[in-house]
C-alpha cells in the first residue's frame, strides 16, 4: 500500500512540474528553441568540454543558430550567427542589459561592485561615464597618446636589448607589461612594473590575470545547481577567494601609494588621472541608486581598477601575441606589412599612433586577428529581464544569453575560408571591405555590442594596432631552435579571454637604423 502511495505522490509531483514547466514557457504560443537533452540535475553542463566555444559551435550545426541548453536549473539560450546575435543585442538590447548571478562577480569582482558585472542602472552608468571621460573618449585618448608611445618605446628598447641573447623572449608577457604600464600611467599617473621586459613581479601579475580569466570563463556548477553551491564541487570558489585576496592586496597597495604620493606632493585629489578623481569622489553623494543617494567607496574603486587591469590589458596583449604568431606562420603577409610600414614610416624612426590611419594592411591584419582569435570567444552572459520572442522562438524570463562570438567569426555563411588567416578580405576590393570592430557589424563583434559593449573598446583597438605595427616594423622574428614556422603550435586555451595554450617564445632582431631605437 505504501508503495502505491509513493508512486501516486511521485506521479503528482512530476505532473505538477511538467505543467509548471509548460505554463512558464508556452505563453505567447511561440515554441522554445530546440536543443540537446541534458543529464539529470546538471543538464548540459557535462557536455561542454574543455573548449565550450567549440562545443557550442558544433551544436549550432545540429540545432541551428539559436538553440537552448539547460545548466542545472538555469535556462540558457545560445546565439551562434550574426543575424540572431543582432536580434538579441540590437532589437532586444534593453531586455538583455543585466548579468545573471555568478561566482566570479561575487567572490572576485567585489560582489558586483565593478563595472563589468554591476547591475544595469544608475551606478553602472556613472562608473562607465567616469571611465569614458578620463580614459576612453577621443579627447582622453589623444591627450594620453604620449603615454602609450612612451611605453611602447620602452618595450622596443627592452626587446632590442634581448636581441643578442640566446634566451627567447616570452612575447605575451612583455606585451602585457607594456599594456599594463600604459594603462596604469593613464589611470593613476605611474607604472605598475618598472622592469618593462618582465621580471618576477610582472610574471606573477600575468599569471594572476590568466588565472582570473580562466576561472571567470569556467562554468561553475554551484552557479546553476544552488543546493550544490556550498560543496564547491570543482573547487572554483576556493580558487576565486584565494585569487581575490591577491588582487585585494595589489589594489590596496596601489591606492595607498597613490594617496601617499599625492600627500607628499601637495596635489589635490582632483588631479587629472582617473584614480585621483575617484578618490576625490569617495564618500560624496555622486549617483542616485533606486531613489537613494549612493556613495563611492574604496570597494567601488578597487572593483573598477580590477576591471581595468585585467580586461583592459590581457585582451590586448593576447591579441597582439596571436597576430605575431599568425604573421610568423605567413612570412609573405609579414613582408607585405613591413613594406607598407617602411613606405609610410621609413626606417629612421618608430611608428607613431598618427601613422595608423595610413596603414590599411596593418589594420586588416588586426581585424583578421580579432576574427580568427576573438579575445572573448563567448560573450559575457546576459539575462532576460522579461520573456520575449527572438527569431520565432520563446525566450523565458530569467534565461541566460550566451553569444558565441567564435562561432560567428568562423561561420562560412559570413566568411569565405573562415579557418584561414586572410587579412586581404578587409582591404579595398575584398569581400568584407568596410566591416568594422565597433559593434555595428554583427559578423565581427569582438568587443560585444549594444549598451553593454566593452567600455574600453576604442583604447583596445588603438593599443592592439599600435603595438602590432611597432613590433612588425621594428623587428624580424625568429623562433627557438627546433621550431619551424609552419608547425608553430596554435592551440587555444579557453578562458574568458582566448589565450595561446603554448606561449609564443621568440628571438627579435632589429631591422631599423640604430638611431630609431634610441629616441
Amino acid at each position: 500500500m505504501l508503495d502505491i502511495v509513493l508512486i501516486l505522490l511521485s506521479t503528482l509531483i512530476l505532473s505538477s512540474l511538467f505543467l509548471l514547466y509548460f505554463s512558464k514557457y508556452k505563453s505567447g504560443g511561440a515554441p522554445l528553441p530546440p536543443g540537446p537533452r541534458g543529464w539529470p540535475i546538471l543538464g548540459n553542463l557535462p557536455q561542454l568540454g574543455t573548449k565550450p566555444h567549440h562545443t557550442l559551435h558544433a551544436l549550432s550545426k545540429v540545432y541551428g543558430p539559436l538553440f537552448r541548453l539547460r545548466f542545472g536549473s538555469v535556462d540558457v539560450v545560445v546565439a551562434a550567427s550574426a543575424s540572431v546575435a543582432s536580434q538579441f543585442l540590437r532589437a532586444n538590447d534593453a531586455n538583455f542589459c543585466d548579468r545573471p548571478p555568478n561566482s566570479g562577480a561575487e567572490y572576485v569582482a567585489y560582489n558586483y561592485q565593478d563595472l563589468v558585472f554591476a547591475p544595469y542602472g544608475s551606478r553602472w552608468r556613472e562608473l562607465r561615464k567616469l571611465c569614458q571621460v578620463h580614459l576612453f573618449s577621443a579627447k582622453a585618448l589623444d591627450d594620453l597618446r604620449w603615454v602609450r608611445e612612451g611605453e611602447v618605446g620602452l618595450l622596443v628598447r627592452a626587446l632590442g636589448a634581448a636581441a643578442n641573447s640566446a634566451v627567447p623572449v616570452h612575447l605575451g608577457q612583455a606585451v602585457n607589461v607594456c599594456a599594463t604600464n600604459a594603462l596604469a600611467r593613464a589611470t593613476m599617473g605611474r607604472r605598475v612594473f618598472e622592469e618593462t621586459g618582465g621580471g618576477e613581479e610582472a610574471g606573477e601579475f600575468k599569471e594572476m590575470v590568466v588565472e582570473l580569466m580562466r576561472l571567470a570563463g569556467e562554468f561553475n556548477v554551484g552557479d546553476f545547481v544552488p543546493w550544490l553551491r556550498w560543496l564547491d564541487p570543482q573547487g572554483v570558489v576556493a580558487k576565486m577567494k584565494r585569487l581575490h585576496r591577491k588582487y585585494d592586496e595589489f589594489l590596496d597597495k596601489i591606492i595607498a601609494e597613490h594617496r601617499r604620493v599625492e600627500g607628499k606632493s601637495g596635489k589635490t585629489s582632483g588631479g587629472r588621472d582617473l584614480l585621483s578623481t575617484l578618490i576625490g569622489l569617495k564618500g560624496e553623494a555622486d549617483v542616485d541608486v533606486d531613489g537613494e543617494e549612493g556613495k563611492l567607496t574604496d570597494t567601488n574603486i578597487k572593483a573598477l581598477l580590477l576591471n581595468l587591469f585585467t580586461a583592459g590589458t590581457d585582451t590586448s596583449s593576447s591579441t597582439v601575441e596571436w597576430a605575431l604568431a599568425e604573421l610568423i606562420r605567413q612570412p609573405d603577409v609579414l613582408r607585405r606589412a613591413q613594406h607598407e610600414l617602411d613606405s609610410v614610416v621609413g626606417r629612421g624612426r618608430l611608428v607613431s599612433e598618427s601613422d595608423l590611419p595610413n596603414l590599411p594592411l596593418l589594420q586588416a591584419i588586426v581585424k583578421e586577428t580579432f576574427r580568427l582569435h576573438p579575445s572573448t570567444p563567448l560573450s559575457l552572459p546576459r539575462m532576460a529581464s522579461e520573456a520575449c520572442e527572438v527569431a520565432g522562438y520563446a525566450v523565458p524570463k530569467g534565461a541566460t544569453l550566451l553569444v558565441n562570438i567564435w562561432a560567428i567569426t568562423h561561420d562560412p555563411e559570413s566568411w569565405r575560408q573562415p579557418l584561414e588567416f586572410r587579412p586581404e578580405r578587409f582591404l579595398p576590393g575584398g569581400e568584407r571591405e568596410g566591416v568594422d570592430l565597433r559593434g555595428n557589424d554583427f559578423e565581427l563583434i569582438p568587443f560585444g555590442a549594444g549598451r553593454r559593449i566593452c567600455a574600453g573598446m576604442s583604447l583596445g583597438i588603438r593599443m592592439v594596432q599600435f603595438m602590432t605595427a611597432t613590433l612588425v616594423h621594428a623587428f624580424e622574428w625568429g623562433l627557438p631552435e627546433g621550431q619551424v614556422a609552419e608547425k608553430l603550435d596554435m592551440e587555444e586555451a579557453y578562458g574568458l579571454t582566448l589565450q595561446r595554450a603554448v606561449p609564443l617564445m621568440v628571438h627579435p632582431s632589429p631591422r631599423l637604423v640604430a638611431a630609431a631605437y634610441e629616441n
